[in-house]
Parts: C-alpha cells; sequence; structure tokens
C-alpha cells in the first residue's frame, strides 16, 4: 500500500509553508500527498498580504473528493482562517473518522501576521481539539490557547501541556523553538508521560515553514504506521536537518524556507 497523506490547510504563494510545505514534507518523507486548501494567501518571505479563505462548503466538497478516493493513512490540519471553516473541517472528519490527526494550531505566521481570526479560537479548541491525536502548538500558541504567560521552566511547560490535554486532545508537543538556550527542547506529553526531545538550536533567520513541516512529517511517519513517539521523533530529527541545511538556499529578502529535500540535494 502506498501511504497517504492528507493536509488541511492554507496556501503559500512564496512555497514556504501552509500546503506547499507540507507536500514537500510528504514528498521528503516517502508519502503520496493530498491537499485540501482552505484559504490562499498572498505571502512571501516577509510577510502575509493578504488572505482569502476558502467558502467552507468548498472545503468540504474538497476533502470528502479525497476520502472517497484515497486511503488516508493520515490528516494534517494547519491554518483553518475562521470559524465556519472549523465547522466543515470538523464535520468532514467525523463522517470520514481517519486514523490520526496531526493539528498544528497556526495562530501567527513567523513574519508575525495573524493566521487565524480572534472569534474562531473558541472553535478551534472546542471542536477540533477533541478529533486530534496529537496537536503541535509552540510556546506562545500554548500561551495564547490558554490566556496565559508564555511557559518559562519545564514545569511550567508540563503544566500548559496538560491543560491542553484536558480539553481533548489524545497528546501534545510543546515545541521549543521559540525558547532559549543552547538547545531547543520539545516536549511531548500524553497521558501517561512527558518526553523531552533536544536538538541543537541552530543559528538561521531561515525559519519560514518550520511548524508546518514538523507537523506534516509527523503525520507522514504516522501515515506510514510508525507509532506516535517514534514518529515524532523521526520528524524532529528530520526537520532540524531541513534547518540545519536551510542556508544552502538564497530564496526571498527575509524569513527564508527550510530545506525540505535536503537529503538529495
Amino acid at each position: 500500500m502506498t501511504p497517504v497523506a492528507l493536509t488541511i490547510a492554507g496556501s503559500d504563494s512564496s512555497g514556504g509553508a501552509g500546503i506547499q510545505a507540507d507536500l514537500k514534507s510528504f514528498a521528503a518523507l516517502g508519502v503520496y500527498g493530498a491537499s485540501a486548501i482552505t484559504a490562499l494567501t498572498a505571502q512571501n518571505t516577509t510577510g502575509v498580504s493578504g488572505i482569502h479563505p476558502v467558502p467552507a462548503s468548498f472545503v468540504t466538497a474538497q476533502i470528502d473528493a479525497v476520502f472517497s478516493d484515497l486511503n488516508v493513512g493520515a490528516v494534517k490540519i494547519g491554518m483553518v482562517a475562521q470559524a465556519e471553516t472549523i465547522v466543515a473541517i470538523a464535520g468532514a472528519l467525523q463522517r470520514w473518522a481517519p486514523r490520526h490527526i496531526v493539528l498544528d494550531p497556526v495562530m501567527v505566521a513567523t513574519s508575525g501576521d495573524r493566521l487565524l481570526a480572534a472569534e474562531a479560537v473558541d472553535a478551534l479548541k472546542t471542536m477540533l481539539f477533541p478529533l486530534a491525536s496529537l496537536i503541535t502548538p509552540n510556546l506562545p500558541e500554548v500561551a495564547a490557547l490558554l490566556n496565559e504567560p508564555v511557559a518559562s521552566s519545564e514545569a511550567d511547560v508540563e503544566e500548559q501541556g496538560r491543560q491542553l490535554l484536558a480539553m481533548g486532545c489524545r497528546a501534545v508537543l510543546v515545541k521549543g523553538g521559540h525558547g532559549h538556550g543552547t538547545e531547543s527542547i520539545d516536549y511531548l506529553i500524553d497521558g501517561e508521560r512527558s518526553i523531552a526531545l533536544a536538538a541543537p538550536r541552530i543559528a538561521t533567520a531561515n525559519t519560514h515553514g518550520t511548524g508546518c513541516s514538523l507537523s506534516s512529517a509527523i503525520a507522514a511517519g504516522l501515515a506510514k504506521g510508525e507509532p506516535m513517539e517514534t514518529a515524532v521523533r523521526n520528524a524532529k530529527a528530520w526537520i532540524t536537518d531541513a534547518i540545519a541545511a536551510a542556508d544552502r538556499f538564497a530564496v526571498g529578502h527575509g524569513h527564508g524556507p527550510v530545506h525540505h529535500f535536503h537529503k538529495y540535494y
């Protein structure tokens, strides 16, 4: 069987994040990628200049078209943009009941531009979190979701992660890329344990699409049948290498993309 993953996310016209980054991540890891686009963005490495949401009914149509024909092993959800889209996605996924759902609660782009309407945050938490096998917020996103300060210690990270678990998801990966120190430490937290996953912190400005790509890499591993911890560890190692190779590119004048195909060129 060919492993298949579906990304439900926004399009990045510059190709470094969103749907484009997701499909590159799937391909780099040997998984066939399908997509349902939630929004078009006019975007480059310096920022987002426009967002055009796709009608919710057409988001549903895309998801139904994929599931009715392809054997989807895992779903990645990224930018959902607005509450109506969240309702559509939740309804479709409840009907199709995929085995694995990785939700990246994209709220703000690397450039600082907001990608999720403020009034849609509650819908994200109440309708999509309970469907998720894993959610992958970074430290500022965790704080925003909980209306709390950004965690500054391992104990704070674990406590905030467990608050998110209480919202219904099966596991949380709190990403430490926005932290400090020589290592970037992510925490995989489920109902039984918390696992610290450390990697060297890489000095580069070219981190556009990092969060999208990591969550997609995890979904790719799950689509291939990897257990959750294995999928997360493998994805962490892959994205670390993709960031380390990002400076091989000379793309744009802002935060350039990571190098999804660093193994090949």
